[in-house]
């Protein structure tokens, strides 16, 4: 017998609360803001808390939001053209959103290393070639993350499917158990690790986690431009050092029982054995991945758009057999971040449209009211990292405060690149607050090897020291290749 699908009815009243309350109140709306921008501005925020308090899976959730925005007259459903100009694009431009489809492309090549086994054998030698010692470990766990971040757009999959597994096998090789005071042996401070780990990895790659796209898309509706190699370029060097930097403060601050590590490697090895050679579709992915990164970092000089690149890779997959057709179509992941990212944005640059965003960008100015860009940017990024206590979702932030941030950011005069890219940082950084701030910490703070309070003040003190190192070398580095 059939049953309904499961929704969380409690979930949408918050949302509808929000909703009409701002709907509503339209002739007290602020001046200088249309009713037009005010009622969408009623539909974005009940979405955005859609997206929190998840009534239904978030693609749901801003579906609902898409059709009440086209439904109240807010977006045609149909081109408005005046006298053979089109006015107002249809609604359905939404899904045509090419940092949309290059996320969707990047999860299938994610698809592909979890399902070929290439993830979990390169994850076998890192663990072989630096597990001697805990911190060893640790930087091994750190390594995996990297080394698959640039092709897993869904940093919850990465840490919660490709890292976490491994973290949990080590764990139990030491007698390391969640929930239990043997954690500290082992198990509590390969989770914590990772956990910034991914956090880090993320921030490092444009294509890492989907939020940036959110980011990479909203600056592009105030006209900076950024590409998957200058995003790279921008972050590579303090994110890497930040790589090297915090698995040792970790080490120092919440270090293992277990210091020396030697069955680790015996472990790897006999797991890579087990594994035997690498077969021929690893084979495949590893080119097709490769090939993929070289083309990324290549696309700015070969005039060759990323977008167009993943779906390259993505057909590569299928000629070779590495994916089949069902395995394509499948992919939840891909097609759910399809929906509700496109949606997100467009709903954001709807706001945009309506004037909302220079209102709130010119009122947020005037608050913050100081002559130096540098010293707005800085407000700027800690008013973004400590305002995260209030999402559970990094997506849900980015989507409500990183357009209008960054536009205050340009109105105090700084420099495009710099601006987009160093809060851009902090939207990335601001998950080291809470045990729910995004996917991986629900994953990794959930698993019972960290305790919730340790969690919350571990991460206090490396959110203070997150703050101040990319503050000097975020800024610092951009400021020598010349962005500002």
């Amino acid at each position: 017998m059939k049953h309904l699908e499961k929704v969380n009815y409690k979930g949408f009243i918050i949302p509808i609360i929000v909703g009409l309350i701002f709907w509503f109140t339209t002739p007290i709306r602020p001046a200088g803001v249309t009713v037009q921008a005010w009622h969408m501005l009623a539909i974005f925020l009940a979405t955005i808390m859609g997206c929190i308090f998840k009534p239904l899976p978030i693609a749901a959730t801003t579906l609902i939001g898409y059709t009440l925005t086209v439904f109240l007259g807010l977006a045609p459903i149909k081109d408005v053209i005046v006298k053979g100009h089109t006015v107002d694009a249809s609604a359905l431009t939404a899904f045509s959103n090419s940092a949309a489809w290059l996320i969707a492309m990047a999860f299938m090549l994610s698809r592909g290393i979890i399902k070929t086994g290439l993830g979990k054998r390169i994850a076998f030698y890192f663990i072989e070639w630096f597990g001697h010692k805990s911190l060893g470990l640790g930087y091994a766990v750190a390594a995996i993350d990297l080394v698959v971040s640039p092709a897993t757009p869904s940093n919850t999959a990465r840490a919660g499917g490709i890292v976490f597994p491994l973290v949990e096998s080590l764990a139990e090789n030491f007698d390391s158990k969640p929930n239990d005071p043997s954690r500290k042996k082992m198990g509590a401070f390969l989770t914590f690790v990772e956990f910034h780990a991914n956090l880090i990895t993320s921030m490092l790659f444009l294509t890492a986690m989907a939020p940036n796209l959110v980011a990479v898309e909203l600056a592009k509706a105030l006209g900076v431009n950024i590409t998957w190699i200058g995003w790279f370029e921008a972050t590579c060097v303090p994110a890497l050092i930040a790589l090297l930097v915090v698995p040792f403060f970790i080490y120092k601050m919440y270090g293992p029982e277990i210091k020396e590590t030697p069955n680790a490697k015996e472990w790897a090895s006999a797991e890579l054995k087990k594994m035997g050679k690498l077969s021929v579709p690893e084979m495949c992915m590893a080119g097709i991945f490769l090939l993929t990164l070289i083309l990324w970092m290549l696309s700015s000089s070969i005039k060759l758009d990323a977008t167009l690149i993943a779906f390259i890779s993505m057909s590569l997959l299928l000629l070779t057999g590495v994916l089949s057709n069902d395995d394509f179509l499948t992919e939840k992941g891909g097609w759910n971040v399809l929906v509700w990212l496109s949606i997100l944005v467009y709903m954001a640059n709807r706001l945009t449209k309506f004037g909302f965003i220079k209102w709130l960008s010119d009122t947020i100015s005037k608050s913050v009211g100081h002559e130096s860009w540098i010293m707005v940017v800085i407000i700027l990024g800690i008013l973004l990292f400590y305002t995260h206590y209030l999402f559970a979702s990094a997506t849900a932030h980015n989507t409500a405060m990183y357009g209008p941030f960054l536009a205050v950011a340009l109105s105090a005069g700084a420099p495009k690149m710099t601006a987009a890219m160093f809060l851009a940082m902090f939207s990335a950084i601001m998950a080291s607050t809470t045990h729910y701030a995004n996917g991986p910490a629900s994953v990794l703070a959930g698993s019972g090897y960290v305790e919730q309070g340790k969690w919350w003040k571990m991460n206090f003190i490396l959110g203070l020291f997150y703050i101040a190192f990319f503050i000097v070398f975020g800024l610092g580095w951009m400021k020598i290749i010349g962005l500002w």
